[in-house]
């Protein structure tokens, strides 16, 4: 049987689903490379709220979800973009989604890393950014969870120089209970964080951080890359101090940066490995016997849906990742946390879905199936 699906042209083209899903195991955690999917969160259908109300959560399903990517032997990082932080999650929503997720984790023996970002403020002083990122801190290291220091929209707004980025992020430094993993996020993902490390120079910046991370190489368990340039994240990986790791966030380059070269290589934190869990995790077990070309074949023809997913504006790929997990079954609804289910539109919608199919990535291609005719007909594209 075929299924009808609208193309950017506004046609309609003839699709024939895949009958097998892609076949991969469960397994151990890996030995070869530091591997973290940030993870989506699951909202409540059912809550009464509008787009700015604060985020109704489905927490047995979003925990639910987070239990999937253990199973694969995936870290698990949590309240970061790819859950929607400042993009309907709000502090008080991440600060419970913390709390869970890592008695989950604990439960199930699954390895968390949580967001530390500013976000209870829109705007304010040094000082009092600096308390906002404390106060994360310690909500993560009482939660017993490694930390994430994510770039801040309120410094990107407040500080005038590079000094105020180093003092800041010193500072933090100086106080965290274990090594962290430090985030820089492009603009590309948020626009408010345009000019990050006080320049809009992108070597100059990237001075700026690498100064961060050598002035406190003991705190610093590594840092990510979301900048979407392969070659940028080779060269800054080659400056950091011996024992810092770099965690990809490339989500258009990380079959090779994961893979590296002879000088080093990336392990990886990356939103894409929400919906990719299975194939990923089964790529990295293949890189874990030394199989590099094993490796790169399970996990370039993934690149094109990852590609598609995060293409401009690239800060709305939670969408595709959302509308994947109801596909594959793993959330009874297409429904988002500030009603971003309609950032994407439907010729986006059905060519992830006609992407993710030809991978097979759904356990159930007839469901995943259904659930595309269910959507294209609430669009009147069933005709």
């Amino acid at each position: 049987m075929t299924i009808r699906l609208p193309g950017a042209d506004g046609r309609l083209r003839v699709y024939e689903p895949r009958r097998e899903p892609l076949a991969v195991s469960t397994g151990v955690p890996f030995t070869s490379r530091t591997v973290f999917a940030a993870a989506h969160v699951v909202a409540d259908p059912y809550a009464d709220v509008s787009p700015d109300s604060p985020a109704a959560v489905d927490w047995d399903a979003t925990l639910a979800f987070r239990r999937h990517l253990w199973s694969h032997g995936l870290g698990v990082a949590e309240a970061m973009d790819t859950a929607q932080r400042g993009m309907g999650l709000d502090w008080a929503g991440a600060a419970e989604l913390i709390r869970r997720s890592c008695a989950e984790a604990r439960s199930a023996g699954g390895r968390i890393a949580c967001g530390v970002g500013t976000d209870q403020l829109a705007a304010g002083s040094l000082e009092e950014i600096r308390t906002a990122y404390e106060e994360q801190l310690a909500v993560v290291e009482e939660a017993g969870a490694q930390a994430i220091v994510m770039a801040s929209r309120a410094l990107a707004a407040t500080a005038k120089a590079p000094e105020d980025y180093l003092e800041t992020y010193g500072r933090l430094l100086r106080q965290t209970a274990d090594p962290v993993i430090l985030h820089w996020l492009g603009s590309m993902f948020d626009p408010a964080l345009e000019g990050y490390w006080g320049s809009g120079d992108l070597d100059a910046a990237t001075a700026v951080f690498l100064e961060v991370v050598a002035a406190h190489p003991d705190k610093v368990d590594g840092v990510k890359i979301s900048l979407l340039d392969a070659q940028r994240e080779i060269d800054l990986r080659r400056r950091l101090p011996p024992g810092v790791r770099c965690y990809t966030g490339d989500d258009f380059h990380y079959p090779e940066l994961i893979a590296g070269d002879e000088r080093g290589f990336s392990d990886a934190l990356l939103g894409v490995f929400d919906p990719l869990a299975p194939p990923a995790a089964e790529a990295v077990r293949v890189l874990d016997t030394g199989d590099v070309q094993g490796f790169r074949e399970l996990l370039d023809p993934t690149v094109e849906l990852s590609r598609h997913l995060f293409q401009a504006p690239t800060r709305f790929y939670k969408t595709g990742v959302v509308f994947l997990a109801w596909l594959g079954g793993h959330q009874k609804h297409f429904t988002m946390v500030g009603g971003l289910q309609s950032a994407r539109s439907l010729p986006h919608l059905a060519k992830a879905y006609e992407l993710a199919d030809g991978l097979g990535l759904f356990p159930d291609p007839e469901r995943a199936e259904t659930r595309m005719r269910t959507l294209l007909s609430l669009y009147g594209a069933d005709r």
